[in-house]
C-alpha cells in the first residue's frame, strides 16, 4: 500500500504533510494546492526533454516580441528606402566596373567604420565654366611687340606666300579671341538693331592704337591681289555664319560649314583692318559684289555697309564712291527697295557728308581715277527719289531732300570743256530733257536746272538741243500738217456722203 502510494504522488501539485510518529500509526495526510486559471506554471524541462505547459505559454510572448521586433525593422528599413528615393538620381545610368567597384568598397567602408555619408555629395560634378571673356579683355591682352615679332617671323617662313602669310595673321587673332564667344559679340542682332555710327566701329574699337598700327603697316607690303583673295576669304566666313545662324533660328536641319562664332571677332579685326588701309581694294571687288548673288539680298545688306563704312574710315572718297555705285542703285528696285534699306542706305551717307572738311574733299575729289564719285546715272536717282510726286512722298524724302545740294554739288563738280565733262554733260543733258516733260512739278523744276546747266557747260549740248529743237519742230509741222490733212480728207468723206443722201 505505501508503494502505490507513493507512486500515485509523483505529481507535484500534491502536498505530503509529515505527521508525529505514533499519532496517526503510519498514516499521512495529503492535501492538493488550489490552482488558479490565470496563473502561469514555471517552465519545467521534464527528464524525457518535453517542455511543461508553462515553457509553451512563455514561447507565445517570445513569438510576439520577434514579430513585433521583424514588423519593427520592416519599417525602419522603408523609412531608409523613402530617404534614398527622394535624393536626387545620377544623370547617367551606365558606369564602368571601375567606377562600380570604387562605389561599393567606399559603401564598405563607411559601413565599418560607422560613418553615414551624404549622398549629395556623391553627385557627378558638374563641368567647370570657363569665365566669360569679352571683346575689350581679350583686346586688351594682346602684346603689339609679340605681335611683331610673329608677323617678322611668319614674312622669313613663307616668304612670297601672301596668301599664307595672310591666313596666318587671321589664326593670331583668332588664338587671341578664342575665349570671347558667340554671347559677347552677337555681331547679327548687334548689326540688324544698331545704327550705322555704332557697327561702323565694330570690333576696331577695342584694338589698342599699337596693336593695330603694327597690323596696318604689315598689310600695306601685300599686293593688291593677295588682298582681294583674302578679303573675300573673310567675306565668305562672315555671311556663312550668317546663313548658319538665320537656319538655326529657322529651324532649319540644313548645317553650313563656318567658322566658329568665337573665330568670327578675328575675322571681322582683320577685314576692318584691310578695307581701313586698303580701301581701294573693296573697289576693285565691286563688280563681283553686283554680279554675284550670294552677296545680294537684304539679310548680306547691313554687312555689305559695315564693309563700306571700313573703307570710308580710310578714304572718304572711296566710301562715296561706293555708296553712289553699289548702295544707291538698290533704291531704284522694288524688290530691295523697303524701309530699312531706305534708312541704312540714308543713314552710312549722312555719315559720310557728316565727316570733317567732308564737302571740301568730296568736291575737290569729284573725280577718282578716271571715274566720277556720282555719275549721271546715280544723279538721276537721286532727282526720283528727293523730288517724288505727291502721293509718293515717304518718311525718308525729308532726308534726301538734306543730303541732296552736296551730292548735286558733287555730281556736277568738274572741269568745264575737258573730255570727260563733256560725256558726263550730255548723259545728264539725255535725261534732263525727259524728266522736265514729266507732270511732277517739283521734278519738272529741277530737271529744268539742270537743263539749263548742261548748256552752259557744252556747245554740244547747245547743238544737240537745236537740233533736237530744229527736229521737233519739223516734226511738230508734220505732224500739224498729218492732222489736216486727215481731217480735209475726213470733211470731203462726209460732204460726199451727204450729197449722194440729198439726190
Amino acid at each position: 500500500m505505501e508503494d502505490s502510494y507513493n507512486r500515485d504522488h509523483s505529481d507535484p501539485s500534491v502536498v505530503v504533510a509529515p505527521a508525529a510518529a505514533g499519532d496517526n500509526h503510519g498514516w499521512q495526510k495529503v492535501t492538493y494546492a488550489k490552482r488558479r486559471k490565470n496563473q502561469p506554471q514555471s517552465q519545467q524541462l521534464r527528464p524525457d526533454g518535453t517542455v511543461s505547459a508553462g515553457e509553451k505559454a512563455s514561447n507565445v510572448f517570445r513569438t510576439i516580441e520577434e514579430q513585433s521586433e521583424d514588423r519593427r525593422r520592416r519599417i525602419e528599413a522603408q523609412r531608409r528606402a523613402m530617404e534614398v528615393e527622394d535624393l536626387p538620381k545620377p544623370r547617367s545610368k551606365r558606369r564602368d566596373e571601375d567606377d562600380d567597384d570604387s562605389d561599393d568598397s567606399e559603401a564598405e567602408d563607411a559601413r565599418e567604420n560607422g560613418i553615414v555619408e551624404d549622398k549629395k555629395e556623391k553627385k557627378v560634378k558638374k563641368k567647370e565654366k570657363k569665365p566669360k571673356v569679352s571683346v575689350s579683355e581679350a583686346a586688351a591682352k594682346i602684346d603689339a611687340a609679340d605681335l611683331a615679332a610673329f608677323l617678322v617671323d611668319v614674312s622669313g617662313s613663307y616668304g612670297s606666300q601672301e596668301e599664307i602669310q595672310l591666313m596666318r595673321f587671321a589664326d593670331y587673332f583668332g588664338r587671341a579671341f578664342a575665349d570671347v564667344g558667340a554671347a559677347q559679340f552677337p555681331w547679327v542682332k548687334l548689326f540688324r538693331e544698331s545704327p550705322v555710327s555704332k557697327i561702323a566701329e565694330v570690333p576696331l574699337s577695342h584694338i589698342p592704337d599699337p596693336v593695330y598700327k603694327t597690323s596696318v603697316e604689315w598689310i600695306n607690303h601685300h599686293s593688291s591681289e593677295a588682298l582681294n583673295s583674302f578679303v573675300l576669304w573673310l567675306l565668305d566666313s562672315i555671311l556663312a555664319d550668317l546663313a548658319s545662324q538665320i537656319s538655326s533660328v529657322k529651324g532649319s536641319k540644313k548645317l553650313t560649314q563656318a567658322l566658329p562664332s568665337k573665330s568670327q571677332v578675328a575675322v571681322f579685326i582683320a577685314l576692318a583692318m584691310v578695307l581701313r588701309r586698303k580701301p581701294d581694294v573693296l573697289v576693285s571687288l565691286l563688280p563681283t559684289l553686283k554680279d554675284n548673288s550670294k552677296y545680294q539680298g537684304q539679310d548680306k545688306l547691313p554687312v555689305i555697309i559695315w564693309m563700306v563704312s571700313q573703307a570710308t574710315q580710310g578714304d572718304l572718297s572711296v566710301g562715296l564712291y561706293l555708296w553712289a555705285h553699289h548702295l544707291l542703285p538698290i533704291l531704284s528696285s522694288k524688290s530691295a527697295n523697303n524701309p530699312l534699306s531706305r534708312d541704312m542706305i540714308l543713314q552710312l551717307i549722312e555719315r559720310i557728308l557728316s565727316a570733317p572738311k567732308a564737302r571740301s574733299i568730296l568736291v575737290n575729289g569729284a573725280v577718282r581715277k578716271g571715274e566720277r564719285l556720282i555719275p549721271p546715272s546715280a544723279l538721276e536717282i537721286l532727282i526720283r527719289v528727293t523730288f517724288p510726286a505727291s502721293s509718293g512722298r515717304l518718311k525718308a524724302t525729308e532726308r534726301f531732300e538734306a543730303v541732296y545740294p552736296t551730292l548735286k554739288e558733287i555730281a556736277l563738280a568738274g572741269n568745264p570743256g575737258s573730255k570727260g565733262m563733256k560725256q558726263v554733260t550730255q548723259q545728264m543733258f539725255s535725261f534732263a530733257i525727259k524728266a522736265a516733260a514729266e507732270s511732277t512739278p517739283e521734278l519738272a523744276k529741277e530737271a529744268e536746272g539742270i537743263f539749263i546747266w548742261c548748256l552752259s557747260q557744252s556747245n554740244d549740248c547747245y547743238k544737240q538741243w537745236v537740233r533736237n529743237s530744229i527736229l521737233s519742230v519739223i516734226s511738230l509741222c508734220v505732224f500739224i500738217l498729218l492732222v489736216a490733212i486727215c481731217r480735209k480728207s475726213l470733211f470731203f468723206n462726209v460732204g460726199r456722203t451727204k450729197l449722194i443722201l440729198i439726190m
